[in-house]
């Protein structure tokens, strides 16, 4: 290609490229990795250490082979499933990742539009750039639970489980995967720090006497005290369900039984704690084999597909909930960007079932998966 002096053919082959449809969750992604300062992209992408895991989420699915059953009549085709009870249009979620203002300027109240037009549920961060009011106030009929991370300073995750239930949200997702905040490597190379301008919101006040260099708050402020007899502790603050994020065997899923929690998502938090562990997906079997019907079982990581989705659901997954590429759907359009990616999905589900002879999500199960590949 014959380039002018001023640049003018680079110029209009990318003015076409912007135009392009995006129709793939791929292409949000590399939509937002071209947009995005570098320093914020790498955070959005970072895996701990080698990033072994973070790259394995998705190459598990694609190790997954399906048996589609042929001759069913999918004519109508109902996505539809529920989650503690709620029903959601089609078994995705929005997982909790923090400083979506990072991808665009009204962050979490962008967001929580999105997934309030999808009606999917939306797990609102601890680690949010607008504070769980004002998400509430974006999207008042939005289906929501509240992610917790419990903090050495005890009163903090107090005052933040009795904001969001009196605000409404209906369970609380606390990670048990951050004693301590994995290494990223990018991130300590980046000097990564939130803008001036940001904070985070909902621990505004908190820890105003403190360093906060360790992604807005204090290094090491996370509770790495924390044992199951915390479970009961958090049982007695909340009438809300409680759903365990970060469960990867099935030792620890039959403690989450045991100990009386409504369900557990599956989830190497992205790659970005322990590098080394089994994708998401791979861990998946165990833990629905372990805990059979007893609490419900979602999963995080490695979802970029409505194929991909039919699988976890196949293994035993109730939901699967999507963290990074709701972060490259913001940063497209915003809420008008990330509801576009969501739609994508939700009709790449749709065809998946169709053309592996499912009508509607209760008929999902492992028969549609070639045993010999997991």
């Amino acid at each position: 290609m014959a380039v002018d002096k001023e640049g003018g053919n680079d110029q209009k082959f990318f003015s076409r490229c912007s135009k392009m449809p995006l129709v793939c969750l791929s292409d949000f992604e590399a939509y937002a990795k071209k947009h995005l300062p570098k320093a914020t992209w790498d955070y959005f992408a970072a895996g701990a250490d080698d990033s072994c895991t973070r790259d394995d989420n998705l190459r598990a699915f694609k190790r997954i082979r399906l048996r589609p059953r042929m001759l069913h009549d999918v004519s109508v085709i109902d996505t539809k499933t529920t989650i503690l009870g709620t029903e959601i249009s089609f078994p995705v979620g929005i997982a909790p990742t923090g400083f979506h203002r990072l991808a665009w300027p009204n962050g979490e109240k962008s967001t929580a539009k999105a997934a309030e037009a999808m009606d999917i549920c939306y797990i609102a961060s601890t680690y949010a750039t607008c504070s769980m009011e004002e998400t509430v106030a974006a999207a008042p009929a939005g289906f929501r639970w509240f992610q917790l991370y419990i903090h050495q300073k005890r009163s903090a995750s107090v005052q933040l489980v009795r904001r969001a239930e009196a605000l409404g949200f209906r369970a609380v997702v606390l990670t048990v995967d951050v004693p301590y905040s994995g290494k990223r490597r990018d991130d300590i190379r980046n000097d990564f720090h939130l803008p001036q301008h940001m904070s985070v919101k909902n621990l505004e006040g908190v820890f105003e006497d403190q360093d906060r260099s360790e992604y807005g708050l204090p290094a090491n402020s996370m509770e790495s005290r924390l044992g199951w007899e915390d479970i009961g502790w958090l049982q007695r603050l909340t009438r809300l369900p409680i759903v365990l994020k970060g469960i990867l065997t099935k030792e620890d899923a039959e403690l989450a039984v045991r100990h009386g929690v409504q369900g557990i998502i599956v989830s190497n938090h992205g790659g970005r704690q322990l590098d080394g562990v089994p994708a998401s997906i791979d861990a998946l079997v165990e833990i629905k084999e372990t805990v059979q019907d007893k609490v419900e079982v979602y999963l995080d990581g490695g979802v970029r597909t409505g194929t991909d989705v039919l699988k976890a659901l196949a293994l035993g997954a109730k939901c699967v909930f999507i963290g990074r590429p709701a972060l490259w759907g913001l940063t497209y359009k915003g809420e008008e960007g990330l509801q576009e990616l969501l739609q994508i999905l939700k009709d790449e589900f749709r065809l998946s079932m169709a053309l592996t002879g499912c009508r509607n999500t209760s008929e999902i199960g492992r028969h549609l998966v070639q045993s010999s590949r997991l």
